[in-house]
């Protein structure tokens, strides 16, 4: 094992980020990166530095052939950081074809995830254009045949969602359990992140962007007094407006997180996978509710341009009941 699988492996260990280890160290997140990666070595004193913090000699450190680190200190079980050993393994054609199904999805996923929310755009321009006879059928009619495409397209994305979920399944492990990268993933994913960085922040601002003017050509029109089928139109051009921010959100998350994934960075370092596992159950429960909760109160209402509010709504509740089951976790 060489110097740079050596750090980041004892980084993982510990259940540091790049940028926890950077700060004790003194030195930027992309000299850590670089170590890690094997295009740079750290100097002598980096190096004495690093065998104090992770507790184990310099000549572990320095000697390929030495394998297990000379330290007293006893593995966390109870943490939740693992014996490398027992670590799944991923090798460099396992990140690959990850990455590559990953790539490969994730504008599917998204184009999925849009159509969930634009469905109910054709219900609300066929039945408001009815209502105002704009259009030469009926409001039944139109209502019927809103609600027929609203299902087609629910049911395509989620025919999409399934095949991907199919697909993971071998690679599951990645994105869950706590994993041990064989020599050249580790660089690969990082050089990728890097390169994706700044397409993966301009799709952020973008989406962001499209999700607060959604909103404004509606003000506008009320501000102006527009007749009622403008705003039926407006209010279809929200739905529009968010279905691409999230799409831009999804597609450039997912890309992103597949590198964060083989890293075991940000929502996918071991601690936090640890905390998913506990949390996945009621997970589950949660957004089933959601999703019961906004079909139901769509259907029984009809109002399908006011209550996608819920998603947004649920996001940040869920937030709040994870809080809550994480601390009362840590009481115990």
């Amino acid at each position: 094992m060489i110097l740079a699988e050596k750090i980041l492996n004892l980084r993982k260990q510990n259940g540091w980020s790049q940028e926890e280890l950077a700060v004790q160290l003194g030195v930027s997140r992309q000299s850590v990166s670089k170590w890690e990666s094997g295009t740079s070595i750290p100097d002598l004193e980096r190096i004495i530095r690093l065998s104090q913090i992770f507790e184990v000699s310099t000549d572990y450190l320095l000697k390929e052939e030495m394998e297990k680190p000379e330290t007293d200190r006893e593995p966390a079980v109870e943490s939740g950081v693992e014996n490398e050993e027992s670590l799944k393994k991923v090798c460099p054609e396992t990140a690959g074809e990850y990455l590559e199904l990953i790539k490969k999805y994730a504008p599917r996923v998204a184009a999925a995830v849009a159509a969930c929310i634009f469905s109910p755009v054709p219900l609300i321009l066929l039945a408001g254009n009815a209502e105002q006879k704009k259009i030469p059928i009926s409001e039944d009619m139109a209502g019927g045949i809103g609600t027929i495409i609203i299902l087609l397209m629910i049911a395509c994305a989620v025919a999409v969602f399934i095949s991907y979920g199919m697909k993971m399944e071998p690679y599951e492990f990645i994105e869950k359990e706590s994993i041990a990268t064989e020599y050249g993933v580790a660089g690969l994913a990082q050089t990728r992140r890097d390169d994706f960085a700044g397409i993966h922040r301009n799709c952020v601002i973008c989406g962001v962007v499209l999700c607060i003017i959604s909103a404004i050509p509606l003000m506008i029109a009320a501000a102006f007094g527009a007749p009622d089928f403008v705003y039926v139109n407006l209010a279809a051009l929200i739905l529009v407006l968010v279905a691409c921010g999230v799409a831009l959100f999804v597609w450039s998350g997912m890309i992103y997180d597949s590198y964060q994934a083989l890293l075991e960075e940000g929502e996918y370092s071991r601690e936090k996978k640890l905390q998913k596992k506990k949390n996945s159950p009621l997970s589950g429960i949660y957004w089933c509710l959601v999703t019961a909760l906004y079909l139901g109160a769509s259907f029984i209402s009809g109002k399908w341009d006011m209550t996608w509010i819920v998603w947004p709504v649920a996001g940040v509740l869920f937030a709040a009941v994870l809080g809550v089951a994480n601390a009362v976790r840590g009481n115990k």
